[in-house]
């Protein structure tokens, strides 16, 4: 990457402050592109979910392995519980979602209590042997005794795909039946999962993340506290195919010692991220300290109040550039952490050198997200989110300590307790965000003149812009008077 003025290297930059210059393509198709990333060999494409509890939970990170991307399990999450996630990840369809099923006996209340938790507005009714026989949405539950059976108002006529058929020819049956979804069967006519036409031509550019064994990948956190190698040692054994160690601060004697620690115990078995730094100096010291790959940026997240709080940071573009030219140079990779609003901001990043580009916010409005679905006044469906660095989280963690250690800890926070973030009309799902990503990010590829992430990052030629071009480039024209 190179700045279109030589003199703009020297500034402090946030990713609204600059643009990608259009080159030349050397290509016929958006297509073309090939977004995997070059850090290690699991995933189709560089996005992360973040390691928060109200962003990545079971099915955070089984939807994010399906569309091809990488869910990092939160460190304050109990390891049995973690293991039972990995375990359902495993043991998931590489294709085919969770289908939430019901017997013909559940009531519409049972069916309410679930049907929120897909983006596809469907319950399957299935006999004993998972046979279905029917399938309800939300409209079948409008105005009717919530106590009434699931039989009496399910929908008995099927239109089902066969587990053997190609994306094109279970498009074509959905499609013709003018389905969005369906149930998958197998050769006996068990239920084997949900389909949806959305899905199959998503898997046209979002391969599943598979790990070595071919199950969907899923990595988890873990923090710098006392136990620290002896958990990554049992997240490990479990089969997590990635170990992300995280604190706010990543370059102090904790965190070197507790990468070490980890390094020296699991070895080479999975890729080691080590995180947050800022600095070149703070990315050699976790190389050093045996991390493969480090996590980047101090205080651009939504959720974050650290720059407010403390004064500490840097300018999320900048902090990448720098931090991504020290580890390049050590044959090494880092990880964009946080600040991602559009998916320019995606694009930029792997510009600057990041090789994945981790995000929250962004995806906490879901229905894949941990958290119930909730109403507002106006009827309005959000969800709940707050910083890992808040009071709400760090009462969390502390949970098991005695009061007064407890009272002094919560002092000590740098995040937004409670937020609402809104479905969005078209953006309730993470397919459909990660689809508006990632089109977006191949067509900056294009632009750029880049077929490769790799490419992208010798390519780039980046422009400082003021804040009225970056206002220019929004859009501006949907309702003029």
């Amino acid at each position: 990457m190179r700045f279109l003025h030589a003199r703009d290297a020297e500034l402090e930059l946030a990713l609204d402050d600059v643009f990608l210059v259009p080159g030349y393509f050397d290509g016929g198709s958006r297509l073309e592109v090939d977004l995997r990333p070059d850090d290690f060999p699991i995933g189709s494409h560089p996005v992360v979910s973040a390691n928060m509890n109200a962003v990545t939970g079971k099915r955070m990170a089984e939807t994010m392995a399906r569309y091809g991307g990488l869910g990092v399990l939160p460190q304050d999450m109990a390891i049995e519980t973690v293991q039972r996630i990995v375990r359902h990840l495993h043991a998931a369809h590489a294709r085919f979602d969770t289908a939430l099923t019901v017997s013909p006996e559940a009531t519409l209340r049972d069916v309410a209590g679930i049907i929120r938790k897909r983006a596809h507005d469907m319950v399957v009714v299935v006999d004993a042997e998972q046979r279905p026989l029917g399938i309800a949405t939300s409209h079948d539950l409008r105005d009717r005794d919530q106590y009434t059976p699931i039989e009496r108002v399910m929908s008995r006529e099927l239109v089902v795909v066969r587990h053997d058929m190609d994306d094109r020819a279970a498009f074509d049956v959905m499609h013709g039946a003018r389905v969005k979804v369906a149930p998958v069967v197998g050769a006996d006519g068990r239920l084997l999962g949900v389909l949806g036409q959305g899905d199959v031509v998503r898997m046209a550019i979002m391969a599943p993340s598979l790990d070595a064994r071919g199950e969907l990948a899923v990595a988890a956190a873990i923090g710098i506290s006392q136990g620290t190698a002896e958990r990554a040692a049992a997240l490990v054994e479990m089969g997590v195919g990635g170990l992300v160690i995280d604190t706010a601060h990543g370059h102090q004697r904790r965190m070197l010692e507790a990468v070490a620690e980890v390094r020296a115990l699991v070895g080479g078995r999975v890729p080691l991220v080590a995180g947050n730094v800022c600095t070149p100096e703070g990315t050699a010291a976790l190389l050093d300290a045996g991390a493969d790959v480090v996590k980047v940026n101090v205080g651009p997240g939504a959720m974050c109040t650290t720059r407010m709080q403390t004064g500490v940071g840097r300018p999320s573009f900048t902090s990448v550039l720098h931090c991504a030219r020290e580890a390049h140079a050590r044959g090494k990779h880092v990880w964009a952490d946080g600040g991602v609003k559009h998916p320019r901001d995606v694009s930029l990043y792997l510009a600057a050198g990041a090789s994945r580009v981790m995000i929250g916010t962004m995806l906490a409005g879901t229905y894949e997200s941990p958290g119930d679905i909730r109403e507002d006044a106006q009827g309005r469906l959000y969800k709940e989110n707050y910083g890992m660095a808040s009071a709400r989280a760090v009462g969390d963690r502390t949970e098991g300590e005695d009061a007064f250690t407890r009272a002094k800890k919560s002092y000590f926070r740098e995040g937004i307790s409670t937020s609402r973030i809104y479905l969005r009309e078209g953006a309730q799902s993470v397919g459909a965000i990660l689809v508006d990503v990632l089109t977006g990010v191949q067509s900056a590829m294009t632009y750029v003149g880049a077929k490769t992430l790799p490419e992208l990052r010798e390519r780039a030629v980046v422009g400082v812009q003021t804040p009225s071009g970056y206002h220019e480039g929004t859009p501006h024209g949907a309702v003029r008077e």
